[in-house]
């Protein structure tokens, strides 16, 4: 009897270890490769471009840091982003210790030489901002004034186009939050920068008397994409989740929450 209950006892001991160890191995063997194929991705900006990404009390916040999150949902990825300034974003990218940048960064020939960029997922052009009382109306009335950029911009190199390149009325800052100041304090006769930005200041800050002039003729459009290290195997995987975003209705109303209107998906889908 003794000898039958001590079999019978290291047999139920035996069954019950060799559970435990089998929905253990199981269990750490699944979560192994979900970290594996699965990194966190370092997203980089330049958080001083509202409404496409700027610091509201320490917080990030913009177009771009909303699609940037609907994106990374639908390709499920986790991600940080972090704000490095302009210049640094194109050097963590060249130098790869960045995976990808969502910064309002125009798709240029020049700057897809060095890097990789996404399908375009915002339709942009340059635009003027003036004081009200301003006679400038066009492009061609900038010639012979004094105009505030942010230095590395297509804003400023659509001023150089109509002034020329070394033209020392051009004023080139670091932000473009900087490039208004100097006109506010009238070190320059107008900003030029893209639309989604200008329309966006002159909306929020009624008493500073300001507008916008559009000139398309001169200004050619442009398209904003997600930009990489050259040939990141990201691209064809967030090429993906913004068609994903676009189909779903969820890029159209993160649009309409920033800018009030309802986006040209006719001319953002052809480019794709």
């Amino acid at each position: 009897m003794i000898k039958k209950l001590s079999v019978v006892s290291l047999l139920l001991i035996f069954i019950l270890i060799f559970t435990a160890c089998s929905s253990g191995s199981s269990g750490s063997s699944d979560s192994g490769k979900k970290a594996s194929t699965k990194k966190v991705l370092r997203v980089v900006n330049d958080a001083t471009y509202p409404p496409f990404e700027t610091l509201n009390k320490g917080k990030m916040e913009g177009f771009d840091v909303d699609v940037m999150a609907a994106l990374a949902k639908a390709a499920d990825y986790k991600y940080k982003l972090v704000n490095v300034g302009w210049d640094p974003v194109f050097a963590e990218l060249k130098s790869k210790t960045a995976d990808m940048s969502i910064s309002a960064i125009s798709i240029t020939s020049d700057r897809e030489k060095t890097y990789d960029f996404s399908n375009p997922y915002y339709r942009s052009i340059n635009e003027i901002m003036v004081p009200k009382a301003s006679k400038i109306a066009s492009a061609q009335d900038l010639k012979g004034k004094t105009v505030a950029v942010q230095q590395g911009t297509t804003g400023q190199y659509a001023v150089e186009k109509v002034l020329g390149k070394n033209n020392p009325k051009i004023k080139k800052f670091k932000t473009v939050n900087l490039a208004i100041m100097e006109m506010l304090n009238h070190g320059a006769d107008a900003v030029v920068a893209d639309n989604g930005v200008m329309d966006y200041y002159v909306k929020n800050n009624p008493g500073k008397n300001l507008k916008t002039v559009g000139d398309e003729k001169t200004f050619d459009g442009e398209f904003y994409g997600i930009m990489y290290p050259k040939d990141s195997k990201l691209k064809s995987v967030f090429d993906k989740a913004i068609k994903k975003i676009i189909d779903d209705g969820t890029y159209t109303k993160i649009y309409k929450k920033w800018f009030d209107k309802e986006p040209d998906l006719d001319k953002l889908q052809a480019q794709n």
